[in-house]
């Protein structure tokens, strides 16, 4: 089921990288065309390059989120969980040892 999930997170933002992809040949068409400056396109890439960072981090983000969500709704134990139930596991461990040992 997690990678249905990670299947389905990969292909929105594949689709991101698509419009990204179109936008930027729509600016060189632009530019080609003369509709706009080589340095009035070259701004434009760059503006759109930024923005384009920022809502990857944004979509990444919300992913991340959204994973941890369904994992949690899903009862599936994250490495986090296991680490925490070791550590537990060993504290209880080093206690029944130093009840033990006391009374014997």
């Amino acid at each position: 089921m997690l990678e249905l999930v990670k299947k389905t997170m990969l292909t929105g933002i594949g689709l991101a990288l698509l419009a990204k992809d179109e936008v930027e040949d729509l600016a060189k068409e632009l530019v080609e065309k003369g509709k706009m400056t080589e340095k009035d396109g070259k701004k434009f890439l760059d503006e759109l390059q930024k923005r384009y960072e920022e809502v990857q981090s944004k979509l990444e983000e919300r992913v991340e989120k959204t994973v941890k969500e369904f994992l949690k709704k899903a009862d599936v134990v994250t490495a986090d969980d296991l680490k925490a139930i070791k550590k537990e596991i060993r504290a209880l461990k080093k206690a029944i040892n130093q009840d033990t040992g006391a009374s014997g």
